[in-house]
């Protein structure tokens, strides 16, 4: 049986979503940053970094299959999938990116497949600004504006779900939004560093409640 942790308006799984999501409850949004199968981990970091300076990992020298990630998208009312260029998904009307607004040696921008009935739009912010001076606790994590502008852009949310959820920063959007969040992480590591995330994020209301 997968552990779960409750922390607020958020529900964490550790486990596999193949096995979990089916049991759990339809959602407003799906948002989620799957693994590409493009073998991150041998890749530049930016800023100086490789990702070697992570633990090596093999979760993403893999990706999902297409049903694994049909799967994800029907257990929501909309969908916003980064990488989906990856998958074969069918085309869609509306796409998000992230304009990463300075060249450097990785990719200069990224983008996320939707369902959303909306005209597609860039998200423009520098990697410098994104994390500043904010230790970067998984390879592929988002900056935390960029998930919250997500959330704005598929609008009358309530419930999200992130079935790859890594270091948790979708779930720590849901919390500084009031959003209930579902969240399914297999890699003991991410699932424990999701947890204390969204933990300060919850404290930090309490603070300035």
């Amino acid at each position: 049986m997968s552990e779960i942790v409750t922390i607020g308006q958020a529900t964490l799984y550790h486990g596999d979503c193949r096995e979990i999501l089916p049991s759990l409850p339809k959602v407003d949004l799906v948002l989620t940053d799957p693994p590409y199968g493009i073998d991150v981990g041998s890749m530049g970091m930016g800023k100086g970094k490789k990702s070697s300076s992570f633990e090596s990992f093999d979760w993403d020298q893999s990706a999902p299959s297409i049903e694994t990630i049909n799967d994800c998208i029907s257990h929501g009312m909309s969908a916003i999938i980064w990488g989906g260029n990856y998958f074969g998904l069918p085309a869609s009307g509306c796409y998000l990116s992230w304009d990463k607004v300075q060249e450097f040696s990785g990719a200069d921008f990224e983008l996320a497949w939707t369902n959303l009935k909306n005209p597609s739009k860039a998200f423009r912010m520098s990697r410098v600004e994104a994390y500043g001076n904010v230790e970067r606790l998984h390879p592929t994590q988002k900056p935390i504006q960029l998930i919250e502008w997500c959330i704005t852009r598929a609008k009358d949310i309530d419930t999200c779900a992130d079935p790859f959820m890594g270091s948790g920063t979708t779930g720590v959007a849901c919390a500084n939004m009031g959003k209930t969040f579902y969240g399914i992480e297999r890699e003991r590591k991410y699932f424990d560093i999701a947890c204390e995330r969204i933990e300060r994020a919850y404290a930090q209301q309490r603070l300035f409640a």
